[in-house]
C-alpha cells in the first residue's frame, strides 16, 4: 500500500502482515515493512506501539529519541528502537529507510544483546548480509511472494544475528567472502547452464581479474574447477540414485554433448560414467 502521511514522499510504500498463532508462539515476525522517502520536516512521536522497530538509513539522516536517550543517524546506519516505550524520530532534512517493526517471543531478546552491546544506532563494518537479507524481506512483500514464515523468521534471525556480531569481523574479510558466497549459492542453482567467469564477476559486483583471484583463495578452486567439480559431483549424484541415462544426465547438467560429458566424468574421477554407476 501506498502511505498517506503527511511528510512522507508520494510512491512510499508499506505492508501489513498478520502473524500466524505458530509465528507468534515460535518465530520472529515483522508486523509492519516499507521503505519510506520522509520529506523535510516530518516528525513522529508514539507514546507505545507494541513491536520493535529496526530501520536502515539509506540516505540523509535523522534524529532518534529512545526513553531520554537522543541520538542522530546517518546514511548507512541502522536504528533499533524498542516501541513499547516512548520514542520519536524526525528530520530537518529528510531521510530515505527501509524499515520493518517485528516481534516474536525471542525479539525483547535479541534487541536487548544488541543494544546492550552496539547500542540504538549502529554502524556496521560491512552491512553486505544485512542489506541482503532486508531486501529478501521486503521485495517478499512488495513483489507479493507467498509469504512462507518459517523462512521471513530465518531472515530476521540473520539480520538480527548479523547486528550482533558484524563487528567482530573486518570489513575487508567479510567483502571477500560474502559475494563468493553467493555466487557459489548461485552455481549451486544453475548446473544446467554455461556460465562464464564475467558474469559470475557481475554477479559479485567485481572485475573478472579480482573475483577469480578471491575466489579461489575462499575455496581453493577457480571459478571454472569449481563449476565443473560442481556438475561431477551432481552427476556421481544422479548416477547412483536415479535411472537416468548418461546422455539425460549430461543434458540436465550443462554440458554440450555426452562426450564431452564422459571424458570429462573421466577425468575427474577416474572412471566413466557407467563404470562408476556400475562399480558403486
Amino acid at each position: 500500500m501506498l502511505s498517506k502521511e503527511k511528510y512522507v514522499a508520494p510512491k512510499s510504500d508499506y505492508y501489513i502482515h498478520t502473524p500466524s498463532a505458530l509465528a507468534k508462539e515460535l518465530f520472529l515476525y515483522p508486523t509492519v515493512i516499507g521503505n519510506f522517502r520522509y520529506e523535510a520536516g516530518y516528525e513522529l512521536y508514539r507514546n507505545n506501539y507494541t513491536s520493535f522497530l529496526c530501520m536502515y538509513i539509506k540516505q540523509g539522516d535523522c534524529e532518534i529519541t529512545t526513553g531520554s536517550i537522543k541520538l542522530a543517524a546517518k546514511a548507512g546506519q541502522i536504528v533499533l528502537i524498542d516501541c513499547y516505550k516512548p520514542h520519536s524520530y524526525r528530520s530537518d532534512n529528510g531521510w530515505e529507510a527501509v524499515w520493518f517493526h517485528y516481534d516474536g517471543k525471542l525479539a525483547r531478546g535479541y534487541y536487548d544483546a544488541i543494544t546492550n552491546k552496539q547500542g540504538n544506532v549502529i554502524s556496521l563494518a560491512s552491512d553486505y548480509r544485512f542489506k541482503k537479507y532486508l531486501d529478501k524481506l521486503y521485495f517478499s512483500y512488495k513483489n507479493t511472494a507467498p509469504i512462507n514464515e518459517t523462512v521471513i523468521n530465518n531472515w530476521i534471525i540473520n539480520i538480527m544475528t548479523e547486528l550482533m556480531v558484524s563487528n567482530q569481523l573486518t570489513a575487508s574479510i567479510e567483502s571477500a567472502s560474502e559475494p563468493v558466497e553467493d555466487v557459489i549459492a548461485f552455481i549451486s542453482d544453475n548446473l544446467d547452464k554455461e556460465l562464464s567467469i564475467e558474469e559470475l564477476a557481475k554477479k559479485a559486483n567485481l572485475s573478472p581479474f579480482y573475483f577469480s583471484r578471491i575466489f579461489k583463495k575462499e575455496t581453493g578452486f577457480t571459478p571454472h574447477d569449481y563449476i565443473i567439480t560442481s556438475k561431477i559431483d551432481h552427476a556421481k549424484y544422479l548416477l547412483l540414485n536415479t535411472s537416468l541415462s548418461s546422455k539425460d544426465i549430461c543434458y540436465q547438467l550443462g554440458f554440450g554433448n555426452e562426450s564431452s560429458f564422459c571424458a570429462t566424468f573421466k577425468k575427474k574421477t577416474g572412471k566413466t560414467p557407467r563404470e562408476y554407476r556400475t562399480n558403486f
